[in-house]
């Protein structure tokens, strides 16, 4: 018997996840390509404040491994709902 595929129902998706990618279209499509990755970021901060989605931009985290803290951190462009890093990219083509 071959394993059946079916399409996954919106309500089953991470309601976070989902608010948080629909505040990043809304940025690109009022914005469009073209501008540097700083612009992004202070409109999706905007959008993101607008929607109330909670935030904390340029979250600072320390990195571990193998339970050793290491030196550099990682800065995420943005922690949203406390517990999912935002990474914006620009790239032109």
């Amino acid at each position: 018997m071959k394993p059946q595929i079916t399409q996954t129902d919106a309500d089953s998706r991470d309601p976070q996840t989902f608010a948080i990618i629909g505040a990043a279209m809304e940025v690109h499509k009022k914005l469009g390509p073209g501008f540097l990755e700083a612009v992004y970021q202070e409109a999706s901060a905007i959008e993101l404040a607008d929607r109330g989605i909670p935030f904390h931009r340029e979250a600072e985290t320390p990195v571990c491994f193998k339970g050793h803290r290491l030196s550099p951190r990682y800065r995420a462009d943005f922690l949203c709902c406390e517990n999912l890093v935002v990474e914006l990219t620009a790239a032109s083509f």
